[in-house]
């Protein structure tokens, strides 16, 4: 494997000498081979202080599985929020966490058990404050609601509060170049959802059933999540739409507007400490130079893509997602 990987890296070098595109200079260097978090310092207050504040994201489409990339197998959104709560919530210098949101949603149950293990985290007594940065909509939104309270930028784009599955029907395509579909099923319903013929009535009946199952739960979580709002006036909002981080300050869907370094002041005056060290999580040789920055993803190759991912399978899914064109 090793040396299939430094093939693999000769061959690059190769190709970028060849085409002019070499880079200025060349580093070899032994790296630690391991996976385990690693915490990097972004910056602290002019004194020294002990106490930290940990920054964690949940950035792109929430799955329950990889998300693969070029040349990577990828993260598990569920699994690396997990990681990252398990080390601030392990470290007694930190007193709470930043959860950092830009996304558009996702899969309903990745987004539950993200909803449940920053409750479980919260549980340790340290707060957890979310902020939103370009769109925290749908699963995005479900998640913030788990914390003790939410800010946004300006510009931020959430809500889209709401359960959504997507179908296709392809019967007549298949018709117009003479293909059929045989398909033997044990019972009526096995085959429901199918894109080979159109759906029937009792089939539609019964997967709107599961979505508004899953919609009743949406709304529960953003009922408990937001003490100032009930569940009639959670559902009044919840028609799926989204809103602006002004509209969502004044609907009560958040605690205020302002960037995220007036978030981590408001966290520190919430857990009464003067000062703090700003710290973040990350894999072995991901770059983190300040607050702003996101590890760099590799292009993907997809059929679908979403905000810059890709669900994972063809198979329809139930999604807290806000993605219009779907």
């Amino acid at each position: 494997m090793k040396t299939r990987s430094a093939l693999v890296a000769a061959g690059m070098l190769g190709s970028l000498m060849l085409s002019g595109c070499m880079p200025d200079g060349l580093l070899i260097t032994l790296v630690n081979t391991e996976r385990e978090l690693e915490e990097r310092e972004l910056y602290r207050d002019g004194r020294w202080t002990a106490d930290k504040i940990a920054v964690i994201d949940v950035d792109g489409i929430i799955l329950n599985a990889p998300a693969p990339k070029l040349f990577s197998a990828g993260e598990h959104p569920v699994s690396l929020l997990t990681e990252q709560l398990d080390k601030a919530r392990r470290d007694r210098a930190v007193k709470a966490v930043v959860l950092r949101i830009n996304s558009p949603g996702g899969a309903v149950t990745a987004s539950d058990l993200m909803h449940d293990e920053i409750r479980r985290f919260r549980a340790s007594g340290k707060p957890v404050v979310a902020h939103m940065m370009d769109v925290a909509a749908s699963g995005g939104y479900y998640i913030a609601c788990a914390c003790d309270e939410i800010a946004a930028c300006r510009t931020t784009v959430t809500g889209s509060i709401g359960v959504i599955m997507q179908l296709f029907d392809v019967e007549g395509t298949m018709k117009l170049i003479g293909v059929t579909s045989n398909t033997i099923t044990s019972g009526p319903h096995k085959d429901s959802g199918s894109p080979f013929r159109t759906m029937r009535d009792e089939e539609r009946a019964l997967f709107q059933a599961m979505v508004d199952d899953m919609y009743a739960r949406f709304v529960e979580v953003v009922d408990e999540g937001r003490a100032n709002l009930d569940a009639a006036q959670v559902r009044t909002l919840a028609d799926g739409r989204v809103y602006t981080a002004p509209q969502a300050l004044k609907a009560g869907l958040i605690d205020r507007i302002g960037t995220l370094r007036d978030t981590i002041e408001a966290v520190k005056k919430r857990v009464g400490i003067d000062a703090a060290r700003v710290v973040v999580y990350h894999r072995p040789l991901d770059y983190r130079p300040t607050i702003y920055a996101q590890p760099p993803s590799a292009p993907e190759i997809s059929v679908l893509r979403i905000d810059g991912g890709a669900l994972p399978t063809p198979t329809p899914q139930f999604l807290y997602l806000w993605a219009p064109g779907l």
